[in-house]
């Protein structure tokens, strides 16, 4: 392998054979933990389409080569020897049944159970998440080459999972859409009739399932954009749709194919305007509504400390 042939190995695939994970991405870009260095804010930006690096924190960046000179710490000689080593599924060099061997390695389920790690339950607590969401979750344990792993899990058609953590956002398995019911009393055969509503990602959904306790119909989770197509086929099954996607330049592209294939559609993305998708404007509601409450319990003290002021103000006056 020589330099050339290594730069164009996805960046995103070399990070996550060294063990790190983006804690933000988009199709574009990801967003990683300084993997030089100890850090509680992501400063490495990945840019996706030309698969080069930035480190904002110290102002430099590069290719494949640049990043693992930086992180061995060697010259570009053991880079390479270095790259010989690793199975990098998107480097065939031979055939395509390596690359699906090297697949089959580096990703593998170890067990899928009931959301029981405290940790998952605190992440979900803290999107503002009650235990109302847990049942329609997992809890999947998963290794990457050595590396163990486990995250909140969410099922799709093909019995793919798309996982979350604290750390980590991916997806393990075959991508395809996921679907939820809830109790749909006007449920037939040919689901003609019934209400669904569409989200994007899962989180978005769970945060739906907070706020609309009462909700009946099912609820259409895409897990990414690029399964427009499977989407808008499924929505043919349904009279009344409900658009609750991302306030983003693709969220827009997807809300208007959809709303022309169904004109009847209603989009919802105005109740979360100031924010990227609803899932984000869930955690702003609710922080504000803690910080409201907190105000309230403050405000009797304060009133009492207030008029306490007053009276010895009233008394230093009198006596005067």
């Amino acid at each position: 392998m020589n330099c050339k042939q290594f730069n164009t190995i996805p960046l995103e695939e070399v990070l996550q054979i060294l063990g790190h994970f983006p804690t933000k991405q988009t199709a574009k870009e990801a967003w990683f933990l300084n993997p030089f260095a100890t850090e509680n804010h992501a400063s490495f930006k990945l840019d996706k389409r030309n698969n080069i690096w930035y480190l904002h924190s110290e102002g430099i960046g590069g290719n494949n080569t640049d990043f693992m000179q930086k992180y061995l710490k060697a010259s570009v000689k053991e880079v390479l020897e270095w790259a010989e080593k690793q199975n990098f599924s998107s480097f065939q060099p031979q055939n395509s049944i390596q690359k699906q061997n090297s697949l089959k390695q580096n990703y593998q389920i170890t067990e899928i159970k009931e959301l029981q790690n405290e940790n998952l339950k605190d992440y979900l607590h803290q999107r503002g998440l009650s235990t109302k969401v847990h049942p329609l979750v997992k809890e999947i344990h998963f290794r990457i080459d050595q590396k163990n792993l486990y995250a909140i899990g969410f099922e799709n058609l093909s019995g793919g999972w798309e996982l979350r953590n604290l750390f980590y956002k991916g997806s393990l398995l075959k991508k395809d859409i996921s679907i939820l019911n809830f109790n749909n009393e006007s449920q037939n055969q040919n689901k003609i009739g019934k209400r669904i509503a569409v989200f994007e990602g899962f989180m978005d959904a769970l945060s739906f399932v907070e706020m609309k306790p009462f909700y009946k119909g099912d609820v259409l989770v895409m897990n990414s954009i690029s399964l427009l197509n499977r989407t808008k086929e499924y929505l043919k099954n349904y009279s009344e749709i409900h658009l609750f996607l991302d306030n983003d330049k693709a969220g827009e592209t997807c809300k208007n194919s959809i709303l022309k294939s169904f004109p009847e559609a209603k989009n919802h993305s105005e109740i979360y305007a100031l924010h990227k998708d609803l899932s984000e404007y869930f955690v702003f509601r609710n922080n504000t509504k803690i910080e409201k409450q907190q105000q309230v319990e403050l405000n009797p003290k304060q009133e009492q400390e207030e008029s306490e002021i007053n009276q010895a103000h009233q008394t230093y006056r009198r006596k005067r």
